[in-house]
């Protein structure tokens, strides 16, 4: 059991912080639980820490009283993996140092959840995978270290999509043989979406301030959009992927999950900068701002943004959502400008050469360095050591990692004919030239459809395929998602991307976006939409 007790002084403090009502909808009233201390309000926890209102030990056991009684018990969402066994005393160091007149850093006190595919030194790294349960290298990725240097607190470990949900073609998002099932808390028979579903799930949920991602292709944007926060896959290369278990080095990145832009700004501007272990990140110092300061006075008076019309949803009840997002885009001044084609050329089986050539590649790699209790060294260890074990392959098989051990090199001429063809597709013939050709300063399109049921015998059955955030994935530009309504209690997201180190203009313009749009739709852990009242009521038999 994950217990963390606290006293009726500090529930009745953070009480005061409560999101509360205003991020309500009247189309999901939430629902009461009085024995559970409520979420601190994340957009003013940084000052009120700061200030001296909340104190970092104070806020650590809020969040973990809130795991125990919401992600262990309760409805139990399954979103965490791990809690730090060291969060508590981490926040009292923060606390003394703080009495000592210390200057707090950006992220004093702020507790942090991590995807269990990037490296802590405290808990073991998993990637849901019982292959790596003994993972415990006692190393900090350079990001985490960053976030450590901002005086953020490393909260806990998060569930994902078992080895970033890059192992079956049959896979159930949002499960790992570590971490078992995350459910969405907006509806626990929904999916959370992958990969980084528990980190998705836990933000939304209020079991931390902010949270860790990853994505190779959707895996920030998707468990952000169907859980109704705000994620941002920056540009590749903004952020080191170092001691990350890794799928592709051309298109992984760490983002920022959190209820705001100008939190998950918080969270960049403390992780982006140049690594010497990840050459990617050569031009990231260069490149790094303070993506905070660049929220300042921003505005969608003047600003274009191509609407992308091929990427949107073919039911109207989302439709009429995304259209009335756009409609209070263009009445607080934008300029909206209608794309209803994709001008590139990608093909999908390019596409996916390329990860798997790049998974083999480099988890080879990242297995020869694991901790020294880990046996399972090379992919080929990694599929007979699933084969041999019952729990791993109890919902769906593992014909990605298979196909992935059978690629060569990366020096083999089909893959680098196919990393230069896709890249070109979504970067100059795609992203680059719709905002050229168009005239326009960034692109918009929903982010997803909702959150689809959990599926046990077929695995993820998603009813539609709004969205475009492949090109921004494949690309390695930057994306972010914000909440902009709901259908029927699940939320949908609202995508903004640019070019490649356009990450302040694109979080600039989200953030003048989320003044605009509805307030954040607030989880009730509903089982079903069987148990709103009405639906109830409709589904009976009126005889």
């Amino acid at each position: 059991m994950r217990a963390f007790l606290i006293g009726a002084a500090t529930i009745a403090l953070l009480a005061a912080c409560d999101d509360g009502p205003a991020e309500a909808t009247s189309q999901a009233p939430q629902t009461t639980r009085p024995e559970i201390a409520p979420a601190p309000n994340a957009r003013s926890l940084p000052q009120a820490l700061k200030d001296g209102d909340a104190q970092p030990v104070q806020v650590v056991g809020t969040y973990l009283r809130r795991i125990e009684l919401l992600d262990d018990s309760g409805p139990k969402i399954q979103a965490v993996i791990a809690v730090n066994p060291e969060a508590v005393s981490q926040a009292q160091a923060l606390q003394q140092a703080a009495a000592k007149g210390e200057e707090p850093g950006l992220l004093y006190g702020l507790p942090i959840l991590v995807k269990d595919n990037i490296e802590t030194t405290e808990m073991p790294t998993t990637a849901g995978s019982m292959a790596l349960k003994s993972n415990m290298t006692r190393r900090d990725a350079p990001a985490i270290a960053r976030l450590r240097e901002a005086d953020a607190i490393i909260l806990g470990k998060t569930n994902l999509s078992e080895w970033a949900n890059f192992r079956s073609s049959q896979s159930v998002s949002g499960w790992s043989a570590v971490g078992g099932l995350s459910r969405n808390p907006h509806d626990l028979t929904r999916n959370t979406c992958g990969s980084s579903s528990g980190s998705g799930a836990a933000v939304a949920a209020g079991l931390a301030w902010g949270a860790l991602g990853t994505e190779t292709n959707g895996s920030v944007i998707c468990p952000s959009a169907s859980n109704g926060i705000v994620g941002f896959k920056p540009t590749v290369g903004l952020v080191s992927r170092y001691r990350v278990v890794p799928i592709s080095p051309s298109q992984d990145t760490i983002g920022p999950m959190a209820t705001s832009v100008r939190d998950a700004a918080m969270i960049l501007t403390a992780l982006a900068g140049s690594d010497d272990n990840d050459r990617a990140t050569e031009e990231a110092d260069a490149r790094r701002t303070d993506y905070v300061a660049a929220l300042e006075g921003a505005s969608l008076e003047g600003l274009r943004l191509g609407v992308l019309r091929w990427a949107q949803s073919d039911d109207p009840r989302e439709q009429a959502v995304f259209e009335e997002a756009l409609r209070r885009a263009e009445d607080a001044g934008a300029i909206l400008v209608d794309i209803d084609a994709f001008p590139g050329e990608v093909n999908g089986g390019d596409a996916f050469t390329v990860l798997k050539a790049e998974f083999k590649a480099s988890l080879n790699e990242y297995l020869a360095d694991a901790a020294p209790e880990v046996e399972t060294r090379t992919l080929t260890d990694l599929i007979a050591f699933n084969e041999a074990n019952k729990r791993e392959m109890a919902l769906f098989g593992q014909d990605i990692l298979i196909d992935s051990d059978a690629m060569p090199g990366l020096d083999d001429q089909g893959y680098l004919d196919a990393v230069a063809a896709i890249q070109k597709g979504t970067r100059e013939d795609g992203i680059d030239r719709m905002l050229a050709e168009h005239g326009v300063d960034l692109l918009v399109a929903p982010s997803f459809g909702p959150a689809f049921k959990i599926d046990l015998v077929r695995g993820d059955v998603i009813a539609n395929s709004a969205g475009a955030g492949w090109t921004a994935a494949i690309a390695g530009y930057p994306h972010l998602t914000i909440p902009m309504g709901n259908v029927k209690g699940l939320p949908l997201g609202f995508s903004i991307m640019g070019t490649k180190w356009d990450d302040a203009d694109v979080l600039a313009a989200g953030h003048a976006m989320e003044q605009v749009l509805p307030p954040r739709l607030v989880p009730t852990f509903r089982n079903g939409i069987e148990s709103d009242p009405v639906v109830n009521e409709a589904i009976k038999t009126s005889l």
